[in-house]
């Protein structure tokens, strides 16, 4: 793998997540923590060729669909769908404001964005319905679905697995942002995740796991999907760090849903453009 393109990724992550920083600063709102642990995601995601998108042309039928089911990370979609250009930047000014394009939970509304998530749990099923009407259309797009671990508490996620699993979806990659933390607490004190190579495995998936903060590693997990060389549904399980560039956000279970002010503002401003060299 070139190592020009991954410093690219790796910048781009990096320039996301300043992006997204500002943004919520701006607006006093927006789960930015939730941002930073899925920033190399997106990156990888809607920069590293692996979505097949049109952003000129949002309905298009050839797309690729994505599914942001961890809703709450809509700041860093708004300003990737925003870079990439599938409506103006202009937008993000008024995000979260009267009667601004969307708010803080992700809305359907928006060019680019497949579902209305927040209310977690649905994107996984709703996903698997899409790659499931893609086979009987004989369709050729993936369909990508990114989750949060503590989303996985949703009993309807584990229906999606196993009707996924049951009918060979192999055009469905699910994406675990593993950042190990909920809204208040860390998973494995809350209510165990682990193991969950094994439970996915059991619900008849392919299973990987890497580092979700390294383009590398996730570019390497994606290398050739296209070729359908799996016969069963693939998830990715990305270890995370909530947070992750503004070291006095990291691991920090309190800071869900919340945006820096005054000199916390400027302290994550400053960590946040140190961590990136």
């Amino acid at each position: 793998m070139q190592e020009n393109i991954i410093k690219e990724l790796e910048k781009k992550a990096h320039e996301l997540k300043q992006s997204t920083l500002n943004l919520c600063i701006g607006a006093c709102t927006g789960h930015v923590t939730s941002s930073m642990s899925c920033a190399e995601i997106l990156a990888v995601l809607y920069y590293g060729n692996i979505l097949r998108q049109k952003p000129g042309n949002p309905k298009w039928d050839g797309r690729d669909r994505f599914i942001l089911s961890k809703g709450q990370g809509s700041p860093i979609l708004y300003v990737t769908l925003a870079d990439k250009g599938f409506f103006p930047k202009e937008w993000l000014n008024d995000f979260c404001k009267e009667n601004a394009k969307f708010g803080v939970h992700l809305q359907c509304d928006v060019p680019g964005v497949e579902i209305t998530t927040g209310s977690l749990g649905h994107g996984l099923g709703v996903g698997a319905g899409m790659a499931l009407a893609a086979k009987m259309d004989r369709k050729d797009h993936f369909v990508f679905v990114l989750l949060g671990d503590a989303e996985l508490y949703e009993g309807s996620n584990w229906e999606a697995a196993m009707f996924a699993g049951h009918n060979r979806l192999n055009n469905l990659i699910a994406i675990i942002d593993r950042n190990w933390l909920g809204v208040i607490e860390y998973t494995e004190r809350a209510l165990s995740l682990e193991p969950l190579e094994d439970k996915w495995r059991s619900f008849g998936w392919e299973v990987k796991r890497v580092n979700g903060n390294s383009v590398k590693e996730l570019l390497n997990a994606l290398y050739d999907f296209r070729s359908f060389r799996f016969t069963k549904p693939l998830v990715i399980i990305a270890d995370t760090i909530k947070g992750k560039g503004i070291c006095s956000m990291e691991h920090f279970p309190l800071m869900h849903g919340a945006a820096p002010r005054g000199e916390a503002a400027e302290k994550a401003k400053q960590e946040l453009s140190e961590c990136f060299f």
